[in-house]
Order: structure tokens, then C-alpha cells, then sequence
């Protein structure tokens, strides 16, 4: 079955890379249109998806995952247009210039070919992906995990239907619906017809096409990620930062997991967080410096276990560590970070610029929420995955990030001397 669904994605990226951006975005357009006119076959598919996850246990954080709303349906649909606004990078010229031999070369990009991507319950991945690959002239193959089969076979249906109306191949967008585990080690061989594979899920998820992948792997989307309040941060803006990267939507990769307070600071500061934590419903993991202030707060705190400085909540817990000093704090981040998001609350230049200059992470804040940390906030429309690597991507990956180049040469009947 892949094999077949391999070779027709192949034959697709052909086609597809052919297509001018007028071309790309009318099909983008008529999507986001299905996706609103044939909402109620998605949002029934998916409460079908929903209603059996629950049956089997899945945790709260991974059913806000899976969740897919009217309002939700219509913010990924509004979001497949805003990737119509987006320019194209398929055709643009990076650099070049004439050569002494007489040869003009250009750089120019182009699209990637087939990217495979695999993921978990998030059903607006199979949208945010499909689009961003169709604009960049690439074809695409989905496996979502086995909680969101229904919700993403339906929307599938709804972008192969556009394909077709606007005459192109329903290949370009395919998707795995069989929950078989065997299938996803298959694909990872499929190196014949597969060009960038994107895990989209758990450290055991990366770690299997980390080995197993004969294709290349950017990988992402771990998020254990920090917000270090320094002795010179203000206590109301930075708990309103807290609250923020805390609590918007718990559920992401971007939600803050761990604070680090300095020393300097933490007699005023925690008792202030534990009264706002309280109010936001947010559980606190302290350590041993921090656990007996906060406990005499009205926020639930609990000893912080160290394991819990590895992984991430995903959920209303946030784990809170006293540090002496900014070199502390940094550490704590390397030892236990994942690269994705990291911040710092500071009123001191010289703080702000030593955070950002030695936090090795895709994305690095100063007196900001980590809940930043996304294409459509980044102005680069939806997001195939937020990659925490440092070869060819890193961070959201956008529409460029789904482009190569190749070396172009004009000549004028130029040989090599």
C-alpha cells in the first residue's frame, strides 16, 4: 500500500513543483472554502475521534489536542488564506552572479519534493501541512496518530476534492488511515520516494526516525521550555508574562514548564506567584529553596521531583526552582531544555544580552511569552513543525523551510578552461 502511495506522491511533486502561485493559491482557497462549507462532516468525525479517545483514557491534555470546534475548524480555514497571502518562495533567486569563465550562476529555490510527516492528535496539523506544502509546490504524506484517524480521513477527503476540482492529482495530499505501527517504520524506509520526513510527537516518536529513518529527519515540537525572572524584573508584568505562558493553552509545546527565580528576588516574588498561580488554577512543583514560601501560599505546591524537570506538563503544572545567579539559571536550561522556547524577565541590558547570546534554543525571549513561538504569530502563515535541530531549519518552519535550491548555470557555449 505505501509503495503505491509512495510512487503517486512522487509522480504529484512533479506536477505540483510545475504550478505558478496564482495556480497554488486558488486551490488553497478552495480548501479553506470546503473546510467551512463541509464542516459538519469533519466536526462529526471528529467527535466520534474524541468520544473513543476518552472511552480509552486519554488524558485531558491530549483531548484539548484532538479537540476540533467551529471556531477552531474556522481559525485553521482562515489560516490556509492567510498562507494565500503569503509570497511564494518557489522560483526566487537567493544569489548569484557572473563568473570569471564567463558562466552566470544563480541559487534558486525549489520545492523539497515528498514530505512525509507523522503526528499525534492534532487534527489541524493534516491542514497546517497540506497547505504550507501545496503553496511550496510539494507533495505530502500524513500519518496521524490512531486517536484522529476519522477527523483527519475526512479532511483529507475535503483538500483531495479541491485537488481535483482545480485539476490537479489527489496524490499531492495522501494520508496513512491504518492505525498499524508497522506502517510508520515503513515509511521511514521509503527513501525512494520521500525527501524530508517531520516527526510531529513524543521523544520516542523522534528517537525511532532519529534510528530507523533512512530518510532525512527534522525533528521538533518537545517543548520543555523556561522563563528565568532575574532580580531586576517588575513582579506584575512579569507574573502577567507567567500567566500567559502558562495558561493560554496549556496543551502546546510552547507553554512554559519550568520557572527559574533569582535568589535576589524570590522572598517578594513567590508569594506573589503563588497568589496569581492560585487564581490561574496553575499546581506548583517547588524545589527545596522555593517549597517553603510557596507552601504558605494559596497555591497547591508540591515537592518538585527531578524527573519533572525533564518532561513536558502539557497541562496547568509548572514546576519553580530557585537559582543564585543568571550562570545557575543558564545552566539549568542546558542541562534540561529542550532548544525551543526560552525567556527572560529583566529591566538589565546586560542580562537580556547574555540570556540571548548563551541560551542555545530556536527561539530566545526577553521580556516576552513563550507562547510566541509559531508560525502564524512569526508572520509565516501556518507551520509544517517548530524544529529545535540546527541543520537546514530551525524553529517554526514556514514556506521556506519546505524549499531546497539548485545551482543554475547560463552559458554562452562556455566550457571549463
Amino acid at each position: 500500500m505505501l509503495e503505491q502511495m509512495g510512487k503517486a506522491a512522487k509522480a504529484a511533486s512533479y506536477k505540483m513543483a510545475l504550478l505558478s502561485s496564482l495556480e497554488k493559491n486558488r486551490v488553497l482557497q478552495r480548501i479553506a472554502d470546503y473546510l467551512e462549507a463541509q464542516a459538519e462532516q469533519i466536526l462529526t468525525a471528529n467527535e466520534q475521534d474524541v468520544a473513543e479517545a476518552r472511552t480509552n483514557g486519554l488524558s485531558e491534555a491530549m483531548l484539548d489536542r484532538l479537540l476540533l470546534t467551529p471556531a477552531r475548524l474556522k481559525g485553521i480555514a482562515d489560516d490556509v488564506r492567510q498562507v494565500c497571502n503569503l509570497g511564494d518562495p518557489v522560483g526566487q533567486v537567493i544569489d548569484g552572479g557572473l563568473l570569471d569563465s564567463g558562466l552566470r550562476l544563480e541559487r534558486r529555490r525549489v520545492p523539497l519534493g515528498v514530505i512525509g510527516v507523522i503526528y499525534e492528535a492534532r487534527p489541524n496539523v493534516t491542514v497546517d501541512v497540506a497547505s504550507l506544502c501545496l503553496k511550496t509546490g510539494n507533495a505530502a504524506i500524513l500519518r496521524g496518530g490512531k486517536e484522529t484517524w476519522r477527523t483527519n480521513a475526512a479532511t483529507v477527503k475535503v483538500i483531495q476534492q479541491a485537488l481535483v476540482e482545480c485539476g490537479l492529482p489527489a496524490a499531492a495530499v495522501q494520508a496513512i488511515e491504518s492505525p498499524d505501527r508497522a506502517l510508520v517504520n515503513e515509511l521511514l524506509k521509503m527513501d525512494r520516494y520521500v525527501d524530508m520526513l517531520i516527526p510531529r510527537g513524543g521523544a520516542g516518536l523522534h528517537k525511532l526516525c532519529r534510528e530507523q529513518s533512512t530518510i532525512p529527519v527534522i525533528t521538533g515540537g518537545i517543548g520543555v521550555c523556561h522563563i528565568v525572572v532575574d532580580d531586576t524584573a517588575e513582579i506584575e508584568p512579569a507574573l502577567k508574562i507567567i500567566v500567559n505562558a502558562k495558561t493560554q493553552r496549556p496543551s502546546t509545546c510552547n507553554t512554559v514548564e519550568t520557572l527559574l527565580v533569582h535568589q535576589g528576588i524570590a522572598d517578594t516574588f513567590l508569594p506573589a506567584l503563588s497568589k496569581q498561580m492560585a487564581e490561574s488554577g496553575v499546581t506548583l512543583h517547588a524545589d527545596e529553596k522555593s517549597l517553603p514560601v510557596l507552601q504558605n501560599g494559596p497555591a497547591e505546591a508540591l515537592p518538585v521531583k527531578a524527573e519533572e524537570y525533564d518532561d513536558e506538563w502539557l497541562s496547568l503544572h509548572l514546576n519553580v526552582k530557585v537559582v543564585a545567579d543568571l550562570d545557575e539559571a543558564i545552566d539549568h536550561i542546558r542541562e534540561h531544555g529542550t532548544q525551543h522556547s526560552d525567556a527572560i524577565l529583566t529591566r538589565t541590558l546586560r542580562n537580556a544580552n547574555r540570556f540571548v547570546n548563551e541560551v542555545d534554543s530556536s527561539a530566545v525571549y526577553v521580556n516576552a511569552s513563550t507562547r510566541f513561538t509559531d508560525g502564524a504569530q512569526f508572520g509565516l502563515g501556518a507551520e509544517v513543525a517548530v524544529s529545535t535541530q540546527k541543520l537546514h531549519a530551525r524553529g517554526p518552519m514556514g514556506l521556506e523551510a519546505l524549499t531546497t535550491y539548485k545551482w543554475i548555470g547560463f552559458g554562452d557555449d562556455t566550457v571549463r578552461g
